[in-house]
Order: C-alpha cells, then structure tokens, then sequence
C-alpha cells in the first residue's frame, strides 16, 4: 500500500498531458516531472518516496504513463529522450484513461498475434497490471554495481568518465575530505577545461540535500564544477540544492541514468539482436 504517494500510472495520464502542454508540447522527463508535482501540489513526501531503491514511485508510475500515452499514438519520443505531444496529442484536452488501457491491451495482443515467437522478456500489457517493467535490466545492473568493492566502484566511475571524454581523470581516495573521491578534466569544445572534483556514492535510498551542501564544502575554491554518481536517487530537495542559485552547480547521475550510460557506452553491457525470421510464402508460389 502506498504511504503518500497515492496516484497510480493511469491517474498520470492527464497530468502527463496537461504538463506537456504547460512545456509547449515538448520536454525532458525531468521537466515533465516537476510540471507533474506542480499540477497534482505533490508533497515532499510523496515525491521522494521510493518504488525501488534508485527510483521513485513518481518516476517509475510517469514512465509507465508515458508508455501507454506512446503507445495510444498521443506521445512520441526522440533517441535523445524528449517527449513530444503528436498531433493527437495537441488536439487532446482530456481522456478516458478506462478508453486507453483497453485500446493499448487491444494493441499489443494484436501484435503478439502476429509474431511465431514470443520474446521471454518483453511484459505482456493488460488492465490487471499493477507495475511496468520498464526499469528491469536498471535494476539488475545496479544491483550488480552494489555488489561490487567500494574501490572497484571508485574504479568503475574512473572509467566512465574517461569514457566521457575526460582526461587526467584520479581516483584519490583520501579520507576527510569531504567526500571527494577523485578529480578529472573535461575539455569543451577542445579549448576550454573545467576542473572536475567527483564523489562515488554506492548507495542504496536517495541521497539527501545535506550531501550536496557538504560536498560543495569540500570542494570550494578546488574545482570548476562537481559530480556525484550513485547507484541510488536524488531527492527532490537535493536536485534543488545542486542547482540552486549562487552556488557552484553540482550535476547529478543517479542509479538509472549510470545504468543508462553504461549500456550507451557497452561497459560490462552487452546487447543482443533478437534474429526475426519471416517467411515469404509468395515466393514459393512464383517458383
């Protein structure tokens, strides 16, 4: 039973709509996000609170709404992850969210039909369901990453960074120091360099405001910029704090965006192509 979050996915369907109208019809998930909270007056509460360990049940549920608003042609959505309302979408004010579950299990029982085998790993969608896969292989990855050694965790944060295109990226490691647990270079452009100062969270829960103010401590006067990587989320209070005016700005990864640049860059990943054979019984008859 829900604590304080009291909406579920398809209670989003609206809200998700009217918040990208409030955008201009386009937005990053973020935005669309706080345009939600805003819509609904959510509680702190019921924002940070937790559906699994690296995400919130706000995010988990709007990612199950936007799937179903895709899949009703009212939503589409770019590589680059902004969702855009269609032109249905702009001509919709409100809908039935009773209309749209049944036409999107409609749908997918359709297309099931037609395939001859049915991908073990892809949920089936009907109106029983209470919960959306859409973060399962986030979540196995990041289980994985919490089960590794604090340093091999350190490590792994190296890597990715140097992946990103930083150079001169360090592990230090150093104890009482205010959580920075390495440092690195990004180069802009290939002129201009921003000195990095990062912390390695192996978290499990949100990362809480308090964090952000300590390390921004830590690391004034001794880099441009900072980044915390954890395997678990930000609050809604922390994400405020790590961009609030006057104060260096701080960018966040969280578990699932880390999980997400890992698959990007095949870094303990590895996606597989599903082979589809399809059968060309005209062929045969112009033999």
């Amino acid at each position: 039973m829900d604590k304080f979050f009291k909406f579920k996915y398809d209670d989003l369907f609206n809200p998700t709509l009217r918040a990208l109208k409030n955008l201009g019809g386009s937005g990053a998930v973020s935005e669309i996000e706080e345009q939600v909270i805003s819509i609904l007056n959510l509680s702190e509460a019921a924002v940070n609170e937790i559906h699994r360990e690296s995400t919130t049940k706000l995010t988990y549920r709007l990612a199950w709404a936007r799937n179903y608003l895709k899949r009703y042609e009212l939503l589409e959505n770019s590589a680059r992850g902004v969702w855009a309302l269609t032109e249905a979408g702009q001509n919709t004010t409100d809908v039935d969210k009773e209309k749209i579950k049944k036409a999107v299990v409609k749908k997918d029982k359709e297309e099931r039909s037609k395939k001859e085998i049915k991908p073990k790993d892809e949920p089936e969608l009907n109106e029983k369901t209470e919960e959306l896969e859409v973060f399962s292989w986030q979540d196995s990855l990041i289980e994985t990453m919490r089960g590794i050694h604090p340093d091999q965790f350190e490590r792994l944060c190296q890597r990715l960074l140097r992946e990103l295109g930083f150079v001169n990226v360090e592990v230090t490691g150093r104890t009482n120091d205010g959580g920075i647990d390495g440092k690195g270079i990004i180069k802009l452009g290939g002129v201009l360099s921003y000195h990095v100062v990062f912390q390695a969270k192996r978290y499990q829960g949100s990362v809480s405001s308090s964090v952000i103010r300590d390390f921004r401590g830590a690391m004034s006067g001794r880099a441009d910029k900072g980044l915390i990587l954890t395997t678990g989320s930000f609050s809604r209070e922390a994400k405020k704090e790590a961009t609030r005016d006057g104060a260096t700005p701080i960018d966040l990864i969280d578990g699932n965006e880390f999980a997400e640049r890992l698959k990007e860059l095949g870094l303990g990943v590895t996606v597989e192509m599903v082979e589809e054979v399809k059968i060309r019984t005209d062929w045969f008859k112009n033999l």
